[in-house]
């Protein structure tokens, strides 16, 4: 009797290579990312923005091009146009001031509205993160506060 060759084996050998080269694939791609998230790790941050010293709309020649020229980041603790370091002094007609320090970490009862400088952000009463918030100035209203460049909480 005639040996009859075996379709099942040869069926799975294929599809056990298929798998292992997709295998490989993925495995050779995943080293890879995490070389390349390995190597901007190690990258060094000199916390430079790079900008364009005189950007000119009409082309045509300049009287010197070196370049770009680099230009110190924003500092991250207080947003550009933050406002001033001392509160204002109560208006003359005896109204109190628009914000005051933190007293143990908590807003007076004059001055209910918590805003963090670093974020730009303010927190009124009944706010989600409002119990949560450590302020860095409490305003005696929402438009005081706006009016020194913060914005509301989105919840």
């Amino acid at each position: 009797m005639p040996a009859v060759p075996d379709t099942r084996r040869c069926r799975c050998r294929r599809r056990c290579r298929r798998v292992r080269r997709g295998l490989l694939v993925v495995l050779t791609a995943g080293g890879a990312y995490l070389l390349a998230r390995w190597l901007q790790a190690r990258s060094p941050r000199t916390g430079l923005v790079w900008e364009s010293p005189d950007p000119d709309p009409i082309p045509g020649p300049r009287d010197r091009d070196d370049g770009p020229t680099p230009v110190a980041e924003r500092s991250i603790t207080e947003p550009a146009g933050a406002p001033t370091a001392t509160p204002a002094a109560p208006d003359p007609d005896g109204n109190p001031a628009s914000w005051v320090e933190p007293v143990d970490g908590g807003c007076p009862p004059s001055h209910p509205v918590k805003a963090k400088l670093s974020s730009g952000i303010y927190h009124v009463p009944g706010g989600l993160s409002y119990d949560r918030t450590r302020p860095d100035r409490c305003y005696r209203d929402a438009a005081a506060a706006e009016a020194d460049g913060l914005r509301a909480a989105r919840r």
